[in-house]
């Protein structure tokens, strides 16, 4: 009997709801009319852009022969061994701790395990990516550009 009388409960809402869905009408309201265009009419011919150029290339040999002015410090034309050597002059004599003119391996560790030391700041044996980012070699600041 229970079942007769949940089946005539549904029917009913089902019925109440199918009224109000056929009564609940949107108001509508007009839609506005569209802008009127603003350009007269399209150009009749396609407009062409000229080729963009190709971005010069930087030249191997000027490259090179930045290079090799570098290295000619007298600027004669001619890079001598006293010119190519004289720049390693000081980072090697301050390797070579007993002066001899020879950098043994043991004046290399010295200097390796110094800088090693200083760089490990937090004393834990090992370099964490912070501290060993400390050991590169400072970079000479290049000049601002002049140009304008």
């Amino acid at each position: 009997m229970l079942r007769y009388v949940a089946g005539a409960a549904s029917v009913f809402l089902l019925m109440i709801g199918g009224l109000l869905f056929w009564q609940g009408r949107a108001e509508t309201t007009p839609m506005p009319t569209a802008p009127a265009a603003r350009f007269a009419a399209a150009p009749s011919q396609p407009l062409t852009l000229k080729p963009i150029p190709d971005a010069p290339s930087a030249d191997p040999k000027s490259k090179e022969e930045k290079r090799f002015a570098r290295a000619d410090k007298n600027e004669d034309g001619r890079i001598t061994l006293a010119e190519l050597v004289e720049p390693r002059r000081k980072p090697f004599a301050k390797l070579d701790l007993d002066h001899d003119g020879k950098l043994s391996f043991e004046e290399w560790a010295v200097r390796t395990i110094d800088k090693f030391n200083d760089a490990d700041a937090d004393k834990s044996k090992s370099l964490t990516p912070a501290e060993y980012s400390t050991t590169a070699p400072k970079r000479k600041a290049k000049p601002a550009c002049s140009c304008s």
